[in-house]
């Protein structure tokens, strides 16, 4: 037989083999992409999903704890990420003498509010400097039969550092937490003391005023900008570049930190995803016309985390 017979003999079966490879191939290419489709949300969720390492800028003072780094560092570090703290606020406490002096009075109150771990920690100074630190015994008893209200988890923590049992830690913002109270008081209470931050929301004292339940607010600190800000922010992006993402945790450090931040990212300000820990905030990026990457779903070092880890894989996966 001639090699030319055999050629003609094998070319159908060699055409139909490659169409059958062929075919198998784009089987193959067609249920890895569904495998990827579906797993993609499972990836996204899992903090040991291994990614590109990324610079991740938080604009917050440094949380202290025995336990080691700041917990925002420790759960961006679950998922590969590394994290750098700017402290962009400055306090000064103020009335500590006329807030003393009401925490010692109960009886002519209806309960506590706190929204910020900045009034816990006026507290605590009263505390602190008062002669009448013995006598706090007995006093956070008559408190504890009372309601003492909280936003967020690290304000619920500081306060029962003081011995006090606090409701609402899960409600995230003021907002809600004014609802909690709603079903909860009425008119007839005595005023709820509200030691609070010179730039406070009025949210909260609205909400209640307009559904007859007193308030006494009293203002136990002044924010201002951090002194060495400008200068933070300018070492930073010297020492390491432009980061893959920056979170807000305060309408005031969104006007205290953007025009620094525009000057120094210049048109790759559009590039950094932006992150913020609560709809307040976020809401502060918009109105100066800032496209927010993600918002935290509760204002915890875990929710802020996972949300700036979705955003930077989701980039991650369309380059």
């Amino acid at each position: 037989m001639s090699m030319g017979c055999i050629s003609e003999g094998f070319t159908p079966c060699l055409m139909l083999f490659c169409i059958d490879v062929s075919l198998q191939r784009g089987w193959l290419q067609r249920c890895l992409r569904l495998l990827r489709r579906a797993a993609s949300p499972l990836l996204s969720c899992c903090p040991y999903r291994t990614t590109a390492k990324m610079n991740v800028l938080l604009l917050k003072e440094p949380r202290e704890s025995e336990s080691g780094p700041d917990p925002y560092i420790k759960e961006l570090a679950l998922y590969g990420h590394s994290a750098t703290l700017i402290p962009v606020l400055s306090f000064k406490f103020v009335s500590l003498n006329v807030l003393s002096d009401k925490l010692f009075q109960p009886e002519k109150h209806g309960g506590l509010i706190f929204t910020s771990p900045r009034a816990v920690e006026a507290v605590k100074m009263c505390l602190e400097s008062s002669s009448r630190r013995s006598e706090w015994d007995a006093v956070k008893d008559q408190w504890n039969r009372k309601s003492v209200y909280v936003v967020g988890k690290a304000t619920a923590s500081l306060v029962e550092d003081l011995g006090l049992t606090s409701c609402g830690e899960n409600s995230g913002t003021a907002d809600v937490l004014s609802r909690l109270i709603i079903e909860r008081e009425g008119p007839e209470i005595q005023p709820l003391l509200f030691p609070c931050g010179s730039l406070k929301r009025e949210v909260l004292p609205t909400a209640l005023r307009q559904n007859g339940i007193p308030l006494e607010t009293l203002t136990v600190y002044q924010t201002s900008e951090h002194p060495d800000l400008e200068k933070n922010i300018t070492h930073y992006f010297s020492e390491q570049g432009v980061p893959a993402s920056i979170a807000f945790f305060s309408p005031s450090g969104v006007k205290f930190c953007l025009n620094t931040l525009k000057g120094l990212a210049g048109t790759k300000l559009d590039k950094i995803k932006l992150a913020a820990v609560g709809p307040t905030t976020a809401d502060a990026l918009e109105a100066e016309g800032l496209r927010v990457g993600c918002t935290a779903e509760k204002p915890t070092p875990q929710h802020l985390a996972k949300g700036i880890a979705q955003t930077l894989n989701s980039t991650t996966a369309d380059l």
